[in-house]
């Protein structure tokens, strides 16, 4: 029963969230872009830096970084370095120091030895990384800018309906 009232708790606080279609769904989309980046303890600190910039909201770039999660961490940074190493023609894989990185990956260690370990790895390391996070970052935000539009353009629209109703069942007692 709690975990029903808790996502009962986060629904109502996602359709109570204030502003501009525009800038709820720009402020989630940069926080998805944020999130799909293999920069795992400043992801968070980038989406609302981005959110600052582009003028979108800040508590919905926070929560759109809850993309990057336990569960697709692994995944995340193996894609980001395996299509950053393409787009960049990187040949030598080092195996050894990739293999390294990703099993701290996998047991889930501290973000901040993580990052230590892809830049003690060298500038192609981090430079694969960071591409590949970049291409698939601007893959997933730009469809979800569009999508989450649509979603908070229609919580907008049920949102006044709803005040509407409100408003002449009050006119008419």
């Amino acid at each position: 029963m709690e975990l029903k009232r808790q996502i009962r708790y986060y629904y109502l606080r996602f359709i109570r969230l204030r502003g501009n279609p525009h800038e709820l769904a720009l402020g989630m989309s940069l926080g998805i872009f944020a999130g799909l980046m293999p920069i795992l303890p400043f992801q968070t600190a980038l989406a609302v830096l981005l959110a600052l910039a582009f003028r979108g909201s800040k508590i919905t770039a926070a929560l759109g970084t809850w993309i990057s999660n336990p569960a697709n961490w692994y995944f995340l940074y193996y894609y980001s370095y395996t299509i950053g190493a393409s787009v960049l023609g990187v040949r030598d894989q080092q195996s050894a120091m990739f293999s390294s990185i990703m099993t701290s990956v996998r047991l889930r260690e501290d973000g901040m030895v993580i990052a230590q370990k892809i830049m003690e790895a060298g500038s192609f390391m981090v430079a694969s990384f960071l591409m590949g996070g970049v291409v698939m970052a601007t893959i997933g935000a730009i469809p979800s800018y569009f999508i989450f539009l649509i979603i908070f353009k229609k919580i907008r629209a049920w949102r006044d309906a709803r005040k509407g109703r409100r408003n002449w069942s009050v006119a008419q007692g």
